[in-house]
């Protein structure tokens, strides 16, 4: 698989990870971005759960009482209590939410999107704060230090493929929080690069 070289590694705002190449499939392949929007999926994205890290779900874990009261869900049903440690992942691993019903345990059934998102507006809260890493830069994921489309891109199982903005451009800004603008300017400069390389 061909990958392109930053001209440097970036470390997360968090240490970990830490990304020195891009799979330019980021660039090219598309899908929906808003995902509020969508009248077609039926939060198909949220079917699987997904990976806690630690450092996440230790601010969940602050946040529980009003976090409890907020969703209506008991805390013992939240994540499933294996660790996975992994040092590429803050706090040094992670934990999945619970699939209850076929999805997410966080998915709001009454409406749309993520109760842990919807807790933090309501408290103030920057996002970031309670939601996993990984969560934030889907449909990018990063696999060793090189970032690149989640398993749902490359196997076509994303429901909203094919339409919208590159999946780096639909995640840029989270890519810029995490890692930073000096990040986000050679990621530019590549995607740039990638366009007028394919283009006629």
């Amino acid at each position: 698989m061909r990958s392109l070289k930053l001209p440097r590694r970036f470390a997360s705002r968090y240490g970990v990870p830490v990304i020195g190449r891009v799979d330019p499939r980021i660039f090219t392949s598309r899908y929906f971005t808003h995902c509020l929007q969508c009248g077609f999926c039926h939060d198909w994205c949220c079917s699987f759960g997904v990976d806690v890290d630690l450092r996440a779900a230790g601010a969940i874990e602050r946040h529980a009482d009003a976090l409890e009261r907020h969703a209506g869900i008991a805390r013992s049903r939240w994540l499933e209590p294996a660790v996975e440690r992994d040092a590429r992942m803050p706090g040094g691993g992670s934990r999945r939410t619970r699939v209850e019903d076929g999805a997410c345990i966080f998915l709001n059934r009454q409406g749309r999107g993520c109760r842990l998102h919807a807790f933090c507006l309501e408290q103030g809260l920057d996002y970031h704060e309670l939601k996993p890493l990984v969560d934030c830069l889907f449909p990018l994921t990063f696999s060793g230090d090189l970032l690149c489309p989640s398993d749902e891109v490359t196997t076509g199982a994303l429901a909203c493929l094919n339409q919208g903005p590159s999946a780096y451009q639909g995640v840029r800004e989270e890519v810029q929080y995490y890692f930073g603008d000096e990040c986000v300017a050679a990621l530019d400069e590549l995607g740039c690069r990638e366009a007028s390389s394919s283009s006629p």
